[in-house]
């Protein structure tokens, strides 16, 4: 098909954002003159920076406001440009309202969260023996993008840092007395999905002094919202670490992550910038399942716990938090580690902790 004016409803989580990139970057070469504006949440904006793909990147201001706020915005979208075709992203019967109210002549979206009636264009999801397969978020997002004709540019990961992040990040690790050149180590021990997706902090902090053993320059690293966290990490390490959380925006962390050596973190969005960056990254995945972020794993080592309770997908959980804990800080280290050791040729290898095999 043909169009001049895209709009693109992005994802609304860092991770998801990211690993919506290989999508981005075949929309981009399968519409190569067509004006293509991309409508996210405004914190996640900085993600995007010098990336190639769009001509406009817009703040989605009526994001969990009511369908109300979103007629308003979509009208608002109308006003700023003809839309040819809308991209809907997100499952969420809110996106494709917003694409019509925005008068986008062509709506296309997977066919779920009862929004069939909206979209011109419903693609069905994946299926096979009758159930909805668990994809991985990057063949999600290109399973749209195909239905349109574009064709994949390969499925890896893509991230960019302008210089002004890159300044914002030397200058933070300057302030707090490190190296920018050192040999550095990012624990970053939120997750804004909920308290389920937490390691403990004195496992992390566990992890922080062994690499502190081994000559690294550590640094912990999250938003604003988890300053009490970081204490916690900060303050249960023998050395502490440079506290960066809450210091840096999206954009400064991106810089920070490609500066890193390897980057210890929960299944959260900080893995993923990681992953864009091709460093070497340490995941403790509990209450969530691989099988929706399984690509570009050749530098990430996942630990989980074998126990039957897992993947719940709960935000909070309501027994013991087995499936976190019972990963040992030790099997982390030891992984940080082996990362740090080899990292031009490291392999990220999937382990289970509890003697199930990977």
């Amino acid at each position: 098909m043909s169009a001049r004016e895209i709009l693109v409803r992005g994802p609304n989580w860092t991770g998801d954002l990211i690993m919506a990139t290989p999508g981005f970057r075949a929309l981009r070469a399968g519409f190569p003159e067509a004006r293509i504006t991309l409508h996210v949440r405004a914190g996640l904006r900085p993600l995007l920076d010098g990336a190639p793909w769009f001509d406009a990147v817009l703040a989605v201001e009526s994001y969990r406001r009511g369908p109300a706020a979103m007629l308003r915005e979509g009208r608002a979208l109308r006003r700023r440009a003809r839309f040819d075709l809308g991209l809907c992203l997100p499952d969420s019967f809110e996106s494709a309202l917003l694409m019509r109210a925005a008068g986008a002549r062509h709506v296309v979206g997977y066919a779920r969260g009862g929004r069939r009636a909206l979209l011109h264009q419903a693609v069905p999801p994946p299926r096979a023996d009758g159930r909805r397969l668990l994809l991985a978020r990057e063949l999600h997002v290109l399973g749209l993008v195909e239905a349109l004709g574009c064709e994949r540019r390969g499925t890896e990961l893509e991230l960019f840092v302008t210089e002004a992040e890159e300044r914002e990040a030397r200058e933070q690790l300057l302030a707090r007395g490190t190296d920018p050149e050192a040999r550095l180590a990012l624990l970053a021990p939120g997750a804004s999905f909920g308290r389920s997706k937490l390691w403990p902090a004195e496992f992390f902090a566990a992890v922080g002094d062994a690499l502190v053993a081994r000559g690294v320059q550590v640094a912990v690293v999250g938003t604003p919202d988890e300053r009490e966290l970081g204490a916690r990490v900060r303050s249960a390490m023998a050395r502490p670490p440079a506290d960066l959380v809450g210091a840096l925006g999206l954009g400064g962390l991106k810089a920070l992550v490609r500066r890193a050596r390897v980057l210890v973190a929960n299944d959260a969005g900080a893995r993923h910038i990681a992953v864009a960056f091709g460093v070497p990254c340490i995941v403790v995945m509990g209450p969530t399942a691989l099988e929706k972020t399984n690509l570009n794993l050749e530098r990430v080592s996942v630990l989980t716990a074998d126990v039957a309770c897992r993947p719940c997908y709960l935000r909070e959980c309501p027994i013991d938090h087995r499936c976190m804990t019972r990963v040992a800080p030790a099997a982390v280290a030891a992984e940080a580690l082996e990362a740090l050791a080899t990292p031009a040729g490291y392999a990220g290898v999937r382990r289970v902790v509890g003697g199930l095999a990977a």
